[in-house]
């Protein structure tokens, strides 16, 4: 660990998949499912989200917007930029982060092991300069980190998929509120996708009355369902 105090409320973890997550002692709960980080992030965001939307969208793979609430570790970033990059699909990827963790504690994660080199390297290089504005990591992925708060997040570009990605509601019930939703579903595209890990009576109704199709979808290992909700065309 380092010994900056701004970090040193965070722990790096293993969970049951053999992936790390990091344990932020402050909120009292990890960045990922400890029954495995690295399963728990391809099967609600890459699988049931960007795969789902490439599949059902009609557009084909002509390339795709993500907006994620909650980019932490950027986990859930450098599984979508593999999968793009080997697919050759442009990713255009923005992130929201109120606390941005340091540079050194991302290279702490291990998830070196689950990209190619060349991603993982040129995130790492690029992490800091993401944080001030869109770069272009290789030649089909585009990151940019809004180190704000959500319902401080503005942006006129529009999202294909939305990947909420917060604190669970007993520890953050603010990023869960009406007003936090209906915010983050203001970026939205007609026909979109948006994918969380949760599934509560009251976040079904407030999306439910938001004009979205709500999905029941298998969960990540650890639970029984996931949510998934398409807005209209």
């Amino acid at each position: 660990m380092s010994t900056d105090p701004s970090v040193s409320h965070l722990q790096i973890v293993p969970t049951a998949d053999g992936s790390n997550t990091i344990y932020n002692a402050v909120v009292g709960e990890n960045y990922h499912s400890r029954n495995g980080a690295l399963q728990e992030s391809r099967h609600v965001f890459v699988v049931a989200g960007l795969q789902y939307f490439l599949k059902n969208s009609g557009t084909g793979n002509k390339g795709v917007s993500v907006l994620e609430v909650g980019f932490g570790t950027g986990l859930n970033f450098l599984l979508t930029a593999d999968f793009c990059t080997q697919r050759q699909i442009s990713l255009q990827y923005t992130g929201i982060e109120a606390y941005p963790l340091t540079n050194e504690m991302i290279g702490k994660t291990g998830y070196n092991q689950y990209v190619p080199a060349p991603i993982w390297q040129s995130f790492l290089q690029n992490y800091d300069a993401s944080l001030q504005g869109a770069v272009q990591l290789n030649h089909d992925v585009q990151l940019h980190i809004a180190a704000c708060d959500l319902l401080g997040f503005s942006s006129a570009a529009k999202y294909d998929v939305i990947y909420f990605d917060a604190f669970a509601a007993a520890h953050q019930p603010e990023m869960w509120s009406q007003e936090a939703i209906a915010h983050t579903l203001n970026f939205l595209k007609p026909g979109g996708i948006f994918v969380t890990y949760a599934i509560t009576g009251n976040l079904k109704r407030i999306i439910k009355a938001l004009g979205l199709k709500v999905q029941k979808a298998p969960g990540a290992p650890g639970k029984r369902e996931m949510l998934r909700a398409v807005s209209s065309l």
